[in-house]
């Protein structure tokens, strides 16, 4: 009896020791990944990888379809971020909120594009105008030293001054900066594009990369777009691969082989991913470089990109830190386009500015409360117009149409070059699409739609009018509201008033006014009666020799030599910039 109960004893014992142990084991684990301070260099150059219209179609976020032995190289590495979001489904309005740190809708980036589609608008050409005193993230890490490239899309919905970029080019390389200059360089790649599904395939327009991998064999032809005969196209992926296809897309011929497509496309740029990778470790940089990769809004199928579903804002990320830190770890915090301009400055240890609606997720000053909602918005798309707001938490997905009485489809003449969105069409009018496939060829939509984001991650069964879930929908109703007052967004405002808006009544877009000079004991001061504008400048020395690219021009400048020539410009972002004025010495 005895030695029974010593028995009984010795396993409730060992149940609590490995109930003790797992617990600890498991704490640990947490702690590991939220609390520990990153131990990062004080000056880190930054790299990021963008590619365009990317889903979670990649190993590190679930797909084996295919290998993508780069980026899973960089998960294994660092750590992975399922929960990164974009702003809006389409490009140019989430470039205007990485590229400022602002919503789209606050400051006039919310339409699709702002420069394009007047003859259908009627409108005039117009940029977003951001707050007084608003920099290019670019532009405020130059001020704090760095040596900052862009390779080489801009489109953000304004022109950027001159300010904004050492160098914005094909050519555009972080080693180009002085010996030991930190850097924060950015790498665009197009290949994955919905574009690159058009037929015929290998013809459509590539942005190839290559020159960052010191490759200049390809040839540009044209009007500088890089082009591809369809028997130079590279197959990384075998044509009889299996895939899962959404329940949103009929599953036939078609649409697998755009899907396939999609793989071939990711796995051509994963090769480019791994040619600037390489170059960093050649030049000896990658422990001391932080590298992000992302896409800029969700991946490039019909019922994906410029909606706002998680199927058009939900993009993969990955940062791989210095030294492997936290490498092979997630990170399933909620992250918004807009918190990347004041973690860039947070890890560079400046303190992000007070316009800045984003918080910054890594660095010296990481918020101390996580986010718990992304919002996001759906404005004009070319030539047509939708009105959609959405809030999201870490389940639940709220929107808000403001055009109830429209479909969900908009038939934009760009998108219908893609075979699988021609073959939705014929099938709806065949009526042969099931009942997912043909939501969105609804005549109409719900004022609300609320989706339960776990079990049901793409989006299909509206819960709004389900009383089981009215407290989620009224508290993230709430949440919406809270935030259209907090960033200025009118959702119903005609575009030709938020032109109006933003231009002040008056008829015409706003000038910066011209730089002034003023020379005083060896001294040279520059101003601009333009409240926030951005000065640039350049000295062309007297023999005649042109430096490629624009000084930031913040204090006032040491006497410049005799027979030399001093150019400055002045932009305030939103505005025209002024003209170039020459002062010759």
């Amino acid at each position: 009896m005895k030695n029974k109960f010593i028995e009984i004893q010795r396993v409730i014992l060992t149940v609590i020791l490995l109930f003790f142990l797992t617990s600890c084991s498991q704490q640990k684990s947490t702690s590991n990944l939220e609390n520990t301070a990153l131990k990062l260099p004080q000056r880190p150059n930054i790299l990021w990888l963008v590619t365009e219209d990317l889903g979670a179609y990649i190993p590190p976020f679930g797909d084996n379809t295919i290998e993508t032995p780069n980026l899973s190289r960089l998960a294994n590495e660092g750590v992975i971020y399922p929960n990164l979001y974009s702003i809006s489904g389409v490009c140019a309005p989430s470039r205007a909120a990485i590229a400022t740190g602002m919503y789209p809708t606050s400051i006039g980036a919310n339409n699709m594009r702002v420069n394009s589609f007047t003859e259908v608008t009627g409108l005039p050409i117009y940029e977003a105008v951001p707050p007084t005193g608003l920099k290019m993230i670019s532009e405020w890490m130059r001020l704090n030293g760095y040596y900052c490239t862009n390779n080489y899309k801009e489109d953000y919905q304004f022109n950027p001054p001159k300010t904004a970029w050492n160098e914005s080019s094909p050519y555009a390389h972080w080693r180009n900066r002085e010996d030991n200059q930190p850097f924060f360089a950015v790498f665009n790649f197009h290949e994955t594009h919905e574009s690159g599904l058009f037929e015929p395939y290998g013809l459509r327009y590539h942005e190839k990369r290559l020159y960052a991998a010191g490759d200049r064999n390809f040839k540009i032809r044209g009007n500088g777009k890089k082009r591809m005969k369809e028997s130079e196209s590279t197959i990384h992926v075998p044509r009889d691969i299996d895939f899962k296809i959404p329940p949103y897309l009929p599953d036939n011929a078609i649409v697998k082989r755009d899907m396939w497509k999609v793989y071939n496309n990711i796995a051509e740029m994963d090769k480019q991913i791994g040619a600037v990778i390489k170059q960093l470790e050649d030049d000896g940089l990658l422990e001391n470089t932080i590298i992000f990769f992302y896409g800029d809004h969700g991946g490039p199928l019909p019922r994906e990109k410029r909606l706002t579903y998680d199927s058009g804002l939900n993009t993969p990320m990955i940062i791989r830190f210095p030294n492997k830190l936290k490498a092979g770890t997630k990170d399933d915090q909620l992250i918004s386009f807009i918190d990347f301009a004041p973690t860039l400055l947070s890890l560079i240890g400046e303190k992000p500015k007070k316009y800045l609606q984003g918080q910054a997720f890594l660095g010296k000053y990481t918020a101390k409360n996580k986010r718990k909602y992304i919002h996001a918005a759906a404005d004009r798309f070319d030539e047509y117009t939708d009105v959609i707001r959405a809030v999201r938490d870490s389940q639940f997905k709220y929107l808000r149409n403001y055009r109830p009485e429209q479909g969900y489809y908009l038939p934009l003449g760009y998108v219908q070059n893609i075979p699988t969105m021609q073959e939705l069409l014929r099938l709806n009018k065949e009526e042969k699409l099931n009942g997912f496939q043909k939501q969105w060829f609804r005549k109409s939509k719900p004022t609300e739609e609320l989706f339960d984001c776990f079990a049901d991650p793409y989006e299909l069964n509206n819960l709004a009018n389900d009383p089981k879930y009215k407290d989620k929908l009224v508290a993230l109703r709430m949440e919406m509201d809270r935030w259209l007052v907090t960033v200025g967004d009118e959702p119903n405002l005609p575009e030709r008033d938020l032109i109006n808006k933003l231009w002040e009544g008056k008829n015409k877009q706003p000038e910066t006014t011209k730089p002034v000079i003023a020379i005083s004991d060896n001294k040279i001061t520059i101003s601009s009666e333009t409240e926030g504008a951005s000065i640039g400048y350049k000295i062309i020395n007297r023999n005649g020799e042109d430096p490629t690219e624009w000084s930031v021009y913040n204090r006032p400048l040491n006497s410049i030599n005799k027979g030399s020539r001093l150019l400055i410009q002045a932009h305030r972002i939103g505005f025209k910039p002024s003209e170039i004025i020459e002062h010759k010495f």
